[in-house]
């Protein structure tokens, strides 16, 4: 059984086993059409086998309830103004709040191969991108059986800088889920994660 998620109030850290690679997607977050050609297979397979034993797929979430007051979104952790949000959430009752990351060492790989080696520091690039999207997936499909279980259904996870959500909002939730502490996951004052390769979303859960 998958985690209760939408428990409201219940502050959990989640760890998960490595999601399928998707290689087609590395593909296009590489930004290759068509065959990429035997030299750039070996080249991808090679990062592959570098990058896959390095990353912690981690999780931490909260649920909340969502009030709808004076034309915001009153949402546990912070009261929100956001059309696009709000057009996500109608309906639903709780929102999941959560952020994940693959951890650091991905990061450091990047790093390494960007001072002499430009095609293997893109397809780490390309890697990171695929896995933290799966780790995402994986979180919202936990959220979508946990809905399930309770009679409810889930909307498309919501980041902030979708639509008119702020990006500043990302300072509410590092704080509401202390990730830091939990997961290793910090916010600069430019408001980008370290480790890169993480995500923050809300998933709305409302009637089936």
């Amino acid at each position: 059984m998958s985690a209760e998620l939408f428990s409201p109030g219940v502050p959990l850290t989640l760890r998960y086993a490595p999601p399928p690679v998707d290689r087609r997607e590395i593909w296009r977050y590489a930004g290759c059409r068509g065959a990429a050609g035997a030299p750039l297979e070996a080249l991808l397979e090679e990062c592959l086998a570098e990058a896959l034993p390095a990353l912690d797929y981690r999780a931490c979430a909260c649920a909340y309830p969502v009030v709808r007051a004076s034309g915001a979104l009153e949402l546990g952790f912070a009261a929100v103004r956001s059309e696009s949000l709000a057009k996500n959430l109608a309906g639903c009752g709780r929102v999941l709040l959560f952020a994940a990351t693959v951890g650091l060492e991905l990061d450091r790989l990047i790093a390494r191969a960007q001072s002499g080696a430009p095609a293997r520091a893109l397809l780490l690039q390309a890697i990171g991108a695929e896995r933290i999207e799966a780790l995402a997936d994986a979180v919202a499909a936990d959220a979508r059986a946990d809905a399930a279980r309770r009679g409810l259904a889930v909307r498309p996870r919501f980041s902030p800088g979708y639509g008119d959500l702020p990006l500043a909002l990302q300072r509410e939730i590092f704080a509401a889920l202390d990730c830091p502490r939990r997961i290793g996951l910090t916010l600069g004052g430019s408001l980008l994660m370290t480790p890169t390769k993480s995500v923050t979303a809300l998933i709305g859960a409302g009637p089936a």
